[in-house]
């Protein structure tokens, strides 16, 4: 249970909310989850509350994953959303850590979703807060067309409910380990996918790494600061004939 006094503390630092859905608060991660509010101080968006027991196994999920590319047009729920999230870059400890390792907690990663089917969330471009397991929204309207095309036309970004985009900021790792910090940021990249791979497999979702897209493009999607690089796309959907 310090997971969910974790983000209690966080959400009751919080004022002024605004209502984006049915708004709750249960306590238990097994019986229920806090429907999506927005505070309207910072436009933050914060998520249901992530599970931390499931119905498949890690074994299980190891078996099963597949590098899946062909999606159904169904929707992904809000709930499967925020525990993609929190599998990738969510907090798992009261100090802070996080779900994938990071070579001296430094945590250069940062997670964008390319939304384009997720009830109640407008289709658009937003960034995970892992502290506040929040969103913040970058960019409207649905870019997940323009994203496939950035990533040299690989149409299953396009169909795929939401994609999952991993960049890198090198210096909150190369500032301790040099130049050698830049393959930890890779090496924690691989990690967090790996996360989602197996939480997506969990959730009987379906999602593939991405490498080949143009970098300056996806960046502009994404209207990333200069510091970052984009790194992965993982986009996620429901799996066709499954």
């Amino acid at each position: 249970m310090f997971f969910v006094e974790l983000l209690r503390k966080s959400l009751m630092t919080r004022s002024r909310i605004i209502t984006l859905g049915m708004l709750g608060i249960v306590m238990g991660l097994g019986s229920g989850s806090v429907a999506p509010s927005m505070s309207a101080t910072d436009l933050e968006i914060r998520l249901p509350l992530p599970h931390l027991q499931g119905s498949v196994s890690v074994e299980q999920a190891i078996a099963h994953r597949r590098s899946r590319r062909e999606f159904t047009a169904e929707p992904i729920t809000l709930q499967q959303f925020s525990q993609l999230l929190w599998a990738a870059q969510g907090i798992t400890d009261p100090q802070g850590l996080r779900a994938a390792p990071s070579a001296g907690a430094l945590y250069p990663l940062e997670v964008y979703a390319v939304v384009g089917k997720i009830t109640p969330l407008e289709p658009g471009v937003y960034r995970y807060r892992s502290k506040q397991h929040a969103l913040e929204q970058t960019g409207n309207g649905d870019k997940r067309a323009a994203l496939a095309y950035a990533a040299v036309g690989q149409l299953w970004i396009q169909d795929a409910p939401v994609s999952l985009v991993f960049s890198g900021i090198y210096e909150r790792t190369t500032a301790k380990y040099r130049e050698r910090g830049r393959r930890y940021v890779h090496t924690e990249a691989g990690h967090a996918g790996e996360n989602v791979f197996l939480q997506a497999e969990a959730l009987r979702l379906g999602t593939v790494v991405v490498g080949a897209f143009d970098d300056e493009a996806v960046a502009r999607i994404l209207q990333l600061d200069e510091r970052e690089q984009p790194l992965v796309i993982m986009p996620i959907g429901r799996p066709k004939g499954e």
